[in-house]
């Protein structure tokens, strides 16, 4: 006897919404849609809002261009310039099933959104999914800060960026959420310029929902930055950690100290070494230390040998700028209560 086939009701479809903030991306907007084009795409309604913040460099119509010809592509304008204002806007609206976070500057895996969903499937406990970023960098510059990126010395427990750990984290790059998330802890917080995604993840984490990261789920990210410019991200990134901290009041988490505690060292050590040789050496032994694990960390890391001396200086400017944005952070908005001044607004994911 012949089973006869049984067709899926496409009515039954998830509904996926693909999120990307963006802003004068010209360069990278195209092959990060086309991707999504390439990715397999069956048995999910697809659509993809690209929030952008009144580009003016070619970027709007790059997108009008490929969304002519894949009109599930969708423009929609984000006056206010802001990461998490671009997120709200793509994700407020009803209609989707799963909500997914992606950045300009990123092309997905073509399995990229098909392993979410299988993800978010077997694992019901799970509200975020998410995966592994593949760096590629377009100079040497960015070849030597995105290996200090993809290092734990480098950047800690995100396992995101260094792939050393499978299953349940506390955050992910691209998250894909349940709209069950959104309705039960609200959207991402629009005060915040930085640290947006790990404040909304902690959020998620608090409601009882988690956070699973699998090696399936992949996508490539294109690094552009400079030791200055990178300088700047990551000090803000500190600044605005403190502000998350006390929204909470709470640490959100515990690595997020160490470079604090790191410059802390460097500021204080050399005037207490001078009170005795025990405290010198201590100090010596210290800077040694961190110089001997920031080499060994830059040669296991490193490309090419001449790599090694652009990590290390990319690994202590993002441990001292992130240490130096958490302690002004403290002194800001901890002891004097400030509110936080925003001064970059046009940021992109």
């Amino acid at each position: 006897m012949i089973t006869p086939e049984v067709e899926t009701d496409p009515k039954s479809f998830p509904r996926v919404r693909v999120v990307i903030p963006c802003r004068n991306e010209a360069r990278f907007i195209g092959p990060c849609l086309l991707s999504l084009v390439a990715a397999d795409r069956s048995n999910m309604h697809l659509e993809v809002c690209v929030c952008d913040g009144m580009s003016d460099d070619g970027t709007r119509e790059e997108i009008k261009g490929i969304a002519s010809v894949h009109p599930w592509i969708k423009l929609m304008d984000n006056p206010a310039r802001t990461t998490p204002q671009a997120m709200n806007i793509g994700l407020r609206p009803e209609g989707f099933d799963i909500g997914i976070i992606l950045g300009a500057h990123a092309e997905v895996d073509k399995e990229f959104l098909k392993e979410n969903m299988a993800l978010l499937r077997d694992h019901p406990e799970v509200g975020c999914a998410g995966g592994v970023i593949e760096n590629v960098y377009v100079d040497e510059a960015s070849r030597r800060i995105g290996a200090a990126m993809g290092h734990p010395f480098g950047v800690g427990g995100a396992h995101f960026r260094t792939g050393r750990k499978e299953g349940e984290v506390d955050t992910v790059a691209f998250g894909a959420y349940r709209r069950e998330v959104f309705d039960q802890v609200g959207f991402f917080d629009e005060r915040l310029v930085r640290n947006q995604d790990d404040e909304f993840n902690y959020r998620v984490t608090q409601a009882g929902w988690r956070i699973r990261l699998s090696y399936k789920i992949r996508s490539k990210y294109y690094v552009r930055a400079s030791l200055g410019r990178l300088f700047r991200q990551y000090r803000q990134y500190g600044y605005w950690k403190v502000y998350v901290n006390r929204l909470h009041r709470a640490i959100t988490t515990w690595r997020q100290l160490v470079p604090a505690a790191l410059v802390a060292f460097l500021s204080l050590g050399p005037a207490i070494s001078w009170t005795g040789p025990i405290a010198f050496g201590l100090f010596l032994a210290g800077v040694i230390g961190y110089v001997l694990v920031a080499f060994v960390s830059a040669f296991r890391s490193a490309s090419q040998v001449k790599d090694i001396p652009g990590i290390m200086a990319t690994f202590f400017v993002l441990h001292v700028s992130y240490g130096i944005g958490y302690w002004h952070g403290i002194f800001d908005l901890i002891l004097l209560r400030r509110e936080p001044l925003s001064k970059a607004h046009a940021l992109t994911r």
